[in-house]
């Protein structure tokens, strides 16, 4: 099963960008931080022919949900969701939380997994109109 979900739009990357900053306060998340990958890269000398960003976002009542159940679920956190863009599209992308929870083996981590995928689902959709 893939548990990938890619979702296209037909905004260019800065409005994608700004509209997710936007589709993430307006669902009860945070953005944490944004991680420009291309100008990360080019201070270390490596060319990326195409913008990405990976903004980490996080909801702090359901973070410390999982984290009160275990803390080894910190090594999964935050969420992330990246914009890229390539000549002909803007696309955004997110690992569904369901999967990435599930490699815990805690059954208590569904539930909590199931409504934030539903909620990234909701901001990335929102983004992308």
């Amino acid at each position: 099963m893939n548990h990938l979900v890619v979702v296209e739009t037909a905004k260019t990357f800065d409005e994608a960008c700004q509209s997710l900053e936007r589709a993430v306060t307006g669902h009860g998340f945070g953005v944490l931080h944004v991680h420009d990958l291309r100008a990360t890269l080019a201070k270390k000398g490596i060319q990326l022919d195409h913008d990405v960003r990976v903004f980490d976002i996080c909801n702090p009542r359901q973070a410390s949900q999982v984290l009160e159940k275990s803390l080894l679920v910190s090594a999964a956190l935050p969420c992330s969701i990246s914009v890229f863009s390539e000549p002909d599209k803007t696309q955004f992308a997110f690992v569904q939380p369901t999967a990435v929870l599930g490699l815990f083996g805690i059954p208590e981590l569904g539930a909590i997994a199931e409504d934030v995928e539903v909620k990234v689902r909701a901001i990335v959709a929102d983004a992308a109109r």
